[in-house]
Order: C-alpha cells, then structure tokens, then sequence
C-alpha cells in the first residue's frame, strides 16, 4: 500500500460565477470539503440558493439575446478560447482531482484531457453540420433551444463541465451550471481557468449548491429550456417529471451496470488484464465500469486464478501516486454504501475470490475499501443489478454465446459494454445484440465524434460533439406562398 502525505491548506468559496463574474453567494450554508484520503477538511464553501440561481438564469437569459444569434464563426472562436484557456490549467485541475475527489493520477489527467479536448470536438462538429437547408421556397433551419441548465456529477467533473458546455456553446445556448457540491475546488479551478476565455457576460454562469435547491429552480424555471444531467437514475426521473411542467427538453446520463463478455477465444494474459481495467477504472466510481464480467464457464477455473494472480498488480493507496491504481471513494457515505453491497454479496451467496469486508491494510483511515471480485455469480443477485459505484466485480459464468448475450441483456441498464476475444467478426456481431449505447472491443477506448449516451434506464439522449450539439438545437421550417 502506498503512503499517504498530509496536506494541510483550507481552502474558502465564498462566491459564484455570475454574468461574467465572482459575486458573493446569497445563500448562506456552509459546507466542509472532506479529502477522502484522511477524512480531514480541506475546504468550505458558501452554497447558492434560488436567489443565486434565478441571478444566474437572468443573466443568461440576457446573453441569449444576441448569442442565440451568433455565427458558427462566432460560436468556433469561442470554443478555440475555451480550448486554450483550460488547457492552461489540466496540471492544476488533476491535482484538484486528486485532492478533493481522491482520483487516482492514471485516471484524473486523462479525463481531464478528454474533457478539455471536448471544445475541438464541437468546432469539428459545429464546422461540419449544416445548420441551414434550403429547397423550392422552404427554408429550415436548427436553432440553440435558450438558457441551458448544465448539471454534473461528482466522479469526474471536469469532463462533464467541459463536455456539456462545449455542446452548448457551440449550439448558440447560453448556461447555468450547477456542478456537484463534492466538487467544489475543482470546480473553482475550472470556473477561474474558463473565465480567461474572455466570454460574452451571462454566456457561461455557475452555481454551486444542493441539487434539491439549485438544481430544483434550473428544473422548474420557465426561462431554462433545456437540462443536461448526469446523476442517479433517481433524480434523472425526478428532472424529466417536474420539468415537464415547462416542457423542458432532456438529457439524461444515469448510469449503468456495464457488462463486460469473455469470449471463450479470448487469450486470458490479455482479456483478463483488460477486463480488470474496465471494472476497475476511477477506482470503480463510474458509470462506465464493466462491474459485470462474463466468462465462458469451461474456462472458470482456469480464470479464477488468473484474476487472482492479475488483481495483485492493482496497487491501492495515495491518488496522487502514479504507481496507483485504485484510490479512496469520495465520501464516508459512499464508502457506507459500497461496505453494504459487499456485505450483501456475501450474504446472497456469491463466492469472495478477491477483497472482503473493511478497509485495506495499511490504510485505516480514509474512504478505502478492498477492491473485491466475487464469483459464481447469479445474474439476480443485488450485486449483479444494482450499481455498486465502487471497486466490486461480479464474475458471471455462462454456457454458450447466446447466454451471455441474454444474461448481458437481463438488466435495467444500458450504458456501456465490452467484448474481448480473438475472432473480430465474431465480437463485432455480439456487439451487435447488446441493447448499449456504446460498446467497446478488446479494451477501453474512445473517438470524440461518436455519442454517449444510454438505453433503458442509462438515459434519454446522447452528447459528444455533433450528437451532443444537436440535442441543444430545435428545428423551425420557413416557408413561403
């Protein structure tokens, strides 16, 4: 286990990000910043309101006046500046990361990256969709819906503050974001990065705050068009129900229980390395994580030691050690929440290969739990359909490809997947059955241009880039007599 270092500083946030400046909060709780290494305060921020939040609405509702009608010539130059300014601050946000969410270095820097990447990936889009199509005398074009309310999670809040704004902007909108209250530091790092950007005022606003009260008046606030949301499935039930008063357009990123699928072809000194990095990636807080992993049962036993062997190189302890590759979770409650669902594995009946119960050697303070692999699995497990968000893989072992498919299937979630094999057609055409949104082959990877988003219970709508950008754009048809 790694050493921890102490670190010290209190850090104070007494302001928001209000048309084009930091103004001081009119909501008056407090609350302490916890670092999930130790458990010890490192910081205190003053959240917003409904006051703070309307101030910011107001304010973006007057930049959508003249931005709403800003060229893609306009709306490219920002997204550059964007670019640029965040760019100059990725060392600064990885270490906010680290600090305040306990994200493991691996991780942090190239989320982070992918998010500041994000503005390119709009100019690109932006740049190569056709906003205006004209025949006969018809003329249609895509037009920013309004005021946008952006609302992110904690597990990796650079990526969504980017990602989100980057659609927007390029889409014509103006924002009001509301970023998770765990996330505070690195979100004044971010704001204080963007605000060199030179925006028009009102463009970009933000709003740190509880997300029954800010993100409560961003969903039922008639000047908010549209809302942009990664959370819980439960909230994200709660946004699409209370905005529908005001017919609020939706996006919706909810989560998932990613299944991973062995093929029985697969060469183990590489898929079972391989699997292990998705189950595990951000220290298993995401939603991406491949938590389920399939694996052919003629070749269980000789898996099980594999993982077992495989699972040793997974080194826990400081975040900020490069050498790590699981890190604390992010608060005493989710660390709560994952003890419980270990717990319950093995009370449902489900083999520990790997891990236990209680934290690690070594590190008895802080948010550490013991990265854990169960097997013999039943896909009707708790632990096979619920989200854990945490280090805890469930290995399922199926008899032909069919099963695994079905089994793959059998869930209310359907953001994210993986096959691993030798035959590429053959993993092409399982990939094809799966009901994901995006499903990956042979390891984790990405291209900026293609959507995010999920099926069933995963969300409504997709973001990255042009997908993204249109769910910020309505269509009008003009047409003449």
């Amino acid at each position: 286990m790694n050493a921890l270092p102490q670190r010290d500083t209190i850090k104070t946030i007494t302001t928001h990000y209000i048309d084009g400046a930091f103004v001081e909060s009119h909501g008056r709780e407090v609350m302490d910043v916890v670092r999930p290494t130790d458990g010890q305060v490192i910081g205190r921020v003053t959240l917003g309101d409904e006051e703070d939040t309307r101030r910011a609405i107001a304010a973006a509702k007057r930049a959508f006046a003249a931005y709403g009608r800003s060229t893609k010539e306009e709306r490219a130059k920002i997204l550059r500046r964007l670019h640029e300014a965040a760019s100059a601050r990725i060392d600064d946000l990885t270490a906010a990361m680290v600090e305040e969410y306990g994200g493991v270095v691996q991780f942090a820097r190239p989320i982070i990256e992918s998010g500041v990447n994000a503005f390119l990936a709009s100019e690109k889009a932006l740049q190569e969709l056709q906003l205006t199509r004209s025949w006969g005398k018809t003329t249609v074009t895509l037009e920013p819906v309004g005021v946008a309310g952006l609302i992110t999670a904690w597990n990796a809040n650079a990526l969504f503050i980017c990602l989100k704004l980057a659609s927007a902007v390029a889409a014509g909108c103006t924002v009001v974001i509301k970023p998770s209250e765990l996330s505070a530091l690195q979100t004044r790092v971010m704001v204080e990065a963007l605000h060199e950007a030179n925006l028009p005022k009102g463009l970009l606003n933000v709003v740190t705050g509880l997300g029954n009260i800010v993100g409560a008046e961003l969903t039922r606030n008639p000047d908010v068009a549209k809302i942009s949301f990664t959370g819980s499935v439960g909230v994200g039930e709660g946004i699409m129900r209370d905005g529908a008063a005001t017919m609020k357009r939706v996006t919706l990123e909810l989560g998932g229980k990613s299944p991973t699928i062995l093929l029985d072809d697969a060469v183990l000194d590489k898929a079972i390395p391989a699997a292990l990095i998705l189950a595990f990636m951000n220290s298993g807080q995401a939603c991406a994580a491949g938590t389920r992993l399939l694996v052919p049962k003629s070749r269980l036993d000789e898996i099980k030691p594999r993982i077992r062997e495989a699972m040793r190189a997974l080194t826990v302890g400081d975040p900020a050690d490069p050498k790590t590759a699981i890190g604390p979770l992010v608060s005493q409650k989710q660390y709560e929440r994952v003890e419980s669902y270990i717990r319950k594995g093995i009370e449902e009946g489900a083999e520990v290969l790997v891990g236990g119960e209680g934290r690690p050697d070594g590190l008895e303070v802080g948010y550490f739990v013991k990265p854990m692999v169960f097997v013999n699995v039943r896909n009707d497990m708790a632990i096979a359909q619920e989200e854990i968000f945490g280090p805890v893989l469930c290995v399922i072992a199926y008899d032909t490809e069919g099963d695994a498919i079905r089994i793959v299937n059998d869930s209310r979630y359907g953001l994210h997947a993986a096959v691993l094999g030798t035959d590429i057609q053959r993993a092409r055409r399982v990939a094809s059955q799966i009901r994901s949104g995006r499903v990956v082959i042979n390891g984790m990877t990405d291209d900026p241009q293609a959507p995010w988003g999920g099926f069933k219970h995963s969300g409504v709508g997709r973001e990255y880039a042009g997908y993204g950008m249109e769910a910020f754009l309505e269509t009008r048809a003009i047409l003449e007599a």
